[in-house]
Formats: C-alpha cells, sequence, structure tokens
C-alpha cells in the first residue's frame, strides 16, 4: 500500500537548477556546508522536493536519506510546495475551544487537501498553528497576511471566494 499524497508536480527551472548548483559549489568544501545548503535550496524553490534533494546528495555526495532525514526533523523546511494563499488556522486553547478544529475540517474539505498540503493548482495550501497571539477575535485563521476573526464554519466559503 502506498502512502496517498496529494502534491503539485515539481516545476524547477534550468535558472533554479543553476541558482543551486552555484549554491552548492560555493558552500561545498565548508564544515557543515549542508544546512546553509539546504536553507538556500529552499529559499532558491520554496521548498525541498526530492528532486532537490536528490541534487544535493549527488553534488555533495551524501546519503539522500541523511538530507531526507535533516528536512524531515527540522521544521524549517518544507517538503510540500507552498500555495498563492497560505491559509493559517489557529488551534491554539482559545481558538479550538470555539471551534477551530470545525473550520480547519471545512477548509481541508472545500479545498481537498490536509495540513501541509497545497492544492494542485498551486493557488492554497492550509498550514495549522498553535497561537498568533489573537485570542480575543478566537476562532483566527489568516491567508497570508489577512486575519479573519470570530469566523464560524459558514464563513469558510465566503473567505475563500475572496482570492479566487
Amino acid at each position: 500500500m502506498g502512502i496517498k499524497q496529494k502534491t503539485v508536480p515539481f516545476t524547477g527551472t534550468r535558472q533554479q537548477h543553476d541558482d543551486l548548483l552555484k549554491v552548492i559549489s560555493k558552500h561545498k568544501d565548508d564544515k557543515g556546508a549542508l544546512m546553509p545548503i539546504m536553507q538556500e535550496a529552499q529559499e532558491i524553490y520554496g521548498y525541498l522536493p526530492i528532486e532537490v534533494q536528490t541534487i544535493i546528495s549527488n553534488e555533495l555526495e551524501i546519503p539522500l536519506e541523511k538530507i531526507y532525514g535533516i528536512a524531515t526533523f527540522y521544521s524549517q523546511f518544507s517538503l510540500s510546495p507552498k500555495g498563492k494563499y497560505i491559509i493559517s488556522v489557529c488551534l491554539g486553547t482559545a481558538c479550538y475551544v470555539k471551534g477551530a478544529g470545525d473550520i480547519s475540517n471545512k477548509l481541508k474539505e472545500l479545498l481537498g487537501i490536509d495540513d501541509g498540503e497545497c492544492t494542485p493548482d498551486g493557488k492554497f495550501s492550509i498550514e495549522s498553528c498553535r497561537c498568533i497571539g489573537a485570542c480575543g477575535l478566537a476562532p483566527v485563521i489568516t491567508v497570508n497576511d489577512d486575519v479573519y476573526g470570530k469566523i464560524t464554519v459558514d464563513d469558510v466559503e465566503g473567505i475563500l471566494a475572496k482570492y479566487e
């Protein structure tokens, strides 16, 4: 049985590839080069897909498993692309008690993706967070820099429509 994962197909450009090779070349001989290379690779591509990890592995002659282990251990790295509109659902205590779990489920249902995933068209991604510091507005979601407070499940479709 395979793991069901929705993802946007890898669409790296020649320029991104060339930029990555320059980064690797710049750091290759530095002690502890892997982390800075991975960080800069993520800046170039926006995330660290297996294709990018493989390039780093081949160029540095480091096992892919080691690179994947680092990419999955540190929360700063993302294996999935981010959508044009990043929807963050606060699941902190105040928001959760006031229905943020149901709002998160509604977003997942409407967009057909799960937490940490991106819609196939690259438009939306969903991530949850623990607290955004707007407890008085609970429950809260953000779409990029836009904050929506005191929302209900019934508000979700209208909020998404603003970004269509």
